[in-house]
């Protein structure tokens, strides 16, 4: 691996976590006036937009074996999107980051249960942990219980159930025709389940929604681009720099401070995440799941 090109994918990764924190931060200006429902589905809709140019020139749509699973891995996406979006509008930002970082422990805990895949102690060792960082920033039966942030767990939990299905995927299609199908399937979806709580935005809160979906699409640009440069060992541990980018960001924009707690438990987590993966053996490594 050359450093120049690793380097800059470095650069890329670093970007996309900017990026992911700016989503975080938009969804919070909307709460309140827009329903996360519709967050979801403009979000996939603008995002579509953005790269419908790529799909049309270079992806085969109809050469792909799945119809069905395209449909149910868009509907878990989705439905992940939505779940986050619901612990952003109400639970502190960095909260609701750190607990969405539990995602790889239950695609680990996943993996091992429904595809049975090998697991080591190492990745064991890992979910138990990881819990104990989530009950530390939740500590449930406390005063300060939030309970918004189970919606950030509940997103972490459908986010790893739709990687487990990209995965079992990947072994009959490939990666292109598997991001742009989730795309294109996403926006039907959010459609539907969007119209019982549909109400016009305004100019400004569509322009947010606008900017929310090329962020995102943006986002997966950067985000592609940068594992085909760089071993996924050097570049996953950097999403985890979402984590004090939302904490600015939060601090800037609503004088959000985080607990003393949040820190901590968010460091279990990030710990744990880290050594859970690294005991997994995966059978094929799949293309990312992209937002």
């Amino acid at each position: 691996m050359q450093p120049g090109r690793t380097g800059l994918a470095i650069c890329l990764m670093v970007a996309a976590a900017f990026l992911n924190s700016l989503d975080a931060v938009i969804v919070r200006l909307l709460a309140g006036d827009v329903h996360p429902l519709m967050i979801g589905f403009f979000r996939s809709f603008f995002g579509l937009l953005v790269v419908t140019p790529w799909i049309v020139s270079r992806v085969d749509l109809k050469s792909s074996p799945y119809r069905v699973l395209h449909v149910v891995r868009a509907g878990l996406k989705l439905a992940s999107l939505v779940a986050l979006f619901v612990a952003f509008a109400h639970a502190p930002l960095a909260d609701a980051t750190a607990i969405n970082f539990t995602m790889p422990m239950f695609l680990v805990l996943g993996a091992w249960l429904v595809l049975k895949e090998h697991v080591g102690i190492s990745s064991v060792a890992g979910i138990v942990a990881g819990f104990i960082g989530v009950m530390i920033i939740i500590h449930p039966g406390a005063s300060g219980f939030d309970q918004w942030l189970l919606f950030a767990l509940a997103g972490a939990v459908l986010t790893a159930a739709s990687q487990l299905m990209l995965r079992r995927m990947a072994l009959r299609d490939s990666a292109d025709r598997l991001v742009a199908w989730n795309l294109i399937a996403t926006v039907p979806l959010g459609l539907i389940v969007m119209l019982p709580v549909w109400s016009m935005p305004t100019w400004s809160q569509l322009g947010l929604l606008a900017l929310q979906g090329a962020l995102g699409a943006l986002n997966m640009t950067l985000i592609t681009r940068a594992f085909g440069m760089a071993a996924a060992s050097v570049l996953a541990p950097l999403d985890f720099l979402r984590l004090p980018v939302v904490a600015l960001m939060a601090f800037s924009f609503f004088s959000e401070v985080p607990a003393a707690q949040t820190w901590i438990g968010a460091a279990v987590i990030i710990g744990a995440a880290i050594i859970g993966t690294r005991g997994m053996t995966w059978r094929r490594k799949p293309p990312l799941d992209k937002p």
